[in-house]
């Protein structure tokens, strides 16, 4: 049996996990105070196990209470935001959800025919579209489809003002043929429900009383609900009224016994009565039964005009099929569309494609930053290795005073660093002028060293030198002097010594300056954007234009995923070929 003095926990002392395995070894052997089998108590009586198992809870407890803030933070500040990025990779819903009639109207229709949908589509988006822009969404439906199809945007935002005359042609027929139907009281009497007309009067009775007593009343009116009967005889009518209803009450906080319906409403009404429902609103015999049986029999000599005709008088554009394809493309809640496009490709109507070639600069990016990040990185190990060795081996006093000057730019601004840098690597600048004056190159010859790779390297390993020289220094603080002497003394040449001794003891403080630096710089991009010009900078530099300038969030999620994706590959390729045991912090 194991104890605090000779057993595994003897550095710790005993711990409730040992306690709990000593108690089951009694009770095993039977050395209860009852007899063998007897549990083995505790000194209040209880079953020394199950006392045992509530301190070792509580222990869990206190333990993850302490530890509660930190796991916390993490959740909130980092997974929460890694997960909100992958969410927005995918996510495509304000498609499905600002056109639901539409991506319903084109599921049978194929792209693949060359021609626009037929008749219910376009009244489906009419339908959509008035309401969207009611409420001022099309203008964000239109700029995400606007990522896919270029002038998608501007349809959109012409189409949210010429919508509304679609159906006037009918709303003027209907008003023709009878006064009462411009009223909105006449639509109220005929759409809504017995209950909803109850609750409306409450709420105009309630009101009516406030403005008396002079009080403040901000309800909202009730929630409009169409009557059952009406929704079976004119279903397209009841829907679109309901929908006008809803946006009345949410967006103007009006009641729709206030307001004249849309004309699209009037169009829903042409359509139900025109077509085969027409036989039954003749037979219906609820509120406003005369009026509605006399509108379905003039509807046949209504002059008519497709919603086809109507939206396309709104904006040409509408009889595209593009327009439509790329709409049927992204009808889904979720696409992959932006992950296609962080590759150089692109979701068409007709499947995945390839980006036009002057448009194909994703795949460009990802190369160039992992190329400057490794070139950067080496520089830094180039650079910072011969000051580490400096530092770790001079006395106490002198390296001290140089690590300042290792600390010091962590003091100074990275915009001043990097304007610095500027000034130094222009072709007017400081470098150039001093190789001018030397006679090196002529003053018509100058170097270009700015705005380009060159620049970036130059700049960036400036400013990651010190996270790469740190590390290693640390490590090599710790590599005692005699191993060095010991191996020249048994006849081994400095290089040997160093090559042989010295420097295997300081590859664990490479690896994790090398870590280090690489991830700060393919993730960097302020130096990139001011050094960098056109060849100089990284894919961040592109997700952070995304962010915003273009507002493209899904694609900058999807760059931002696959950029996350690529440094845990990376990762785990260096844990395995290197071992993330050897990497040191000192």
């Amino acid at each position: 049996m194991t104890d605090a003095t000779t057993g595994p926990d003897h550095l710790t002392g005993p711990t409730p996990d040992n306690a709990l395995r000593d108690a089951d070894r009694a009770e095993a052997r039977g050395g209860g105070s009852g007899g063998p089998g007897d549990p083995v108590l505790a000194a209040d009586g209880t079953p020394l196990k199950q006392s045992l198992n509530r301190a070792l809870r509580a222990q869990k407890l206190r333990a993850l209470a302490l530890i509660a803030p930190l796991l916390l933070f993490i959740l909130v500040t980092f997974i929460a935001p890694i997960v909100d990025m992958l969410f927005r990779s995918v996510e495509n819903e304000i498609v499905v959800e600002t056109l639901p009639r539409t991506v319903a109207a084109l599921q049978d229709w194929d792209y693949a025919s060359g021609e626009a949908p037929d008749e219910p589509a376009y009244r489906a988006m009419a339908f959509d579209l008035m309401i969207a822009a009611e409420r001022r969404e099309h203008t964000r439906v239109g700029s995400r489809l606007n990522y896919e199809t270029t002038g998608i945007s501007s349809l959109f935002r012409k189409s949210g003002r010429g919508v509304d005359d679609v159906g006037e042609v009918y709303t003027d027929q209907f008003v023709e043929l009878n006064e009462a139907w411009e009223e909105p009281a006449t639509w109220v009497t005929l759409m809504a429900s017995e209950d909803w007309q109850e609750s409306h009067s409450e709420w105009v009775a309630a009101g009516e009383a406030a403005e008396a007593a002079d009080e403040d009343f901000d309800d909202l009116p009730p929630r409009f609900e169409v009557a059952d009967r009406i929704a079976e005889i004119l279903p397209e009518t009841a829907g679109i009224y309901q929908a006008f209803a809803d946006t009345i009450r949410t967006e103007d906080e009006e009641s729709p016994a206030e307001e004249e319906p849309w004309n699209v409403v009037y169009q829903a009404l042409y359509d139900d009565l025109s077509g085969q429902l027409g036989s039954a609103a003749e037979t219906y015999a609820g509120p406003g039964a005369d009026l509605l049986r006399e509108a379905a029999t003039a509807v046949p000599d209504f002059e008519t005009m497709t919603v086809t005709d109507q939206m396309i008088e709104v904006d040409e554009d509408w009889a595209e099929p593009e327009v439509w394809g790329t709409i049927k493309a992204f009808d889904g809640p979720y696409t992959s569309g932006y992950f296609l496009s962080s590759v150089d490709l692109q979701k068409t109507p007709d499947g995945v494609e390839r980006q036009p070639e002057g448009e194909r600069i994703y795949i460009l990016l990802f190369e160039r930053t992992l190329f400057l990040s490794l070139t950067i990185m080496a520089c830094c190990v180039a650079l910072g290795y011969p000051v580490a060795y400096l530092l770790s081996n001079l006395p106490m006093r002198t390296s001290n005073l140089l690590m300042i000057l290792v600390l010091l730019p962590f003091w100074t601004s990275l915009l001043v660093r990097t304007s610095a840098w500027k000034v130094l690597l222009q072709q007017q600048g400081v470098i150039n002028d001093v190789l001018v004056w030397l006679g090196i190159i002529s003053d018509g010859g100058r170097l270009v060293m700015i705005n380009n790779q060159f620049g970036t390297i130059v700049a960036m390993t400036h400013i990651l030198l010190p996270f790469m020289i740190l590390p290693l220094y640390s490590v090599m603080k710790t590599i005692p002097p005699s191993y060095v002497r010991a191996a020249k003394s048994l006849g081994a040449t400095n290089w040997t010594a160093f090559w042989r001794v010295y420097f295997p003891q300081s590859v664990p403080g490479i690896g994790a300056g090398c870590i280090l630096v690489f991830i700060l710089s393919i993730g960097y991009y302020i130096t990139p954007e001011l050094v960098g010009g056109t060849t100089g900078t990284f894919i961040s530099n592109r997700i952070a234009y995304h962010i915003s300038n273009s507002l493209n969030w899904g694609l900058a999620a999807a760059l931002g995923t696959i950029l996350l994706a690529v440094v845990l590959i990376l990762y785990w390729l260096y844990d395995k070929i290197v071992g993330i045991d050897n990497v040191s912090l000192g």
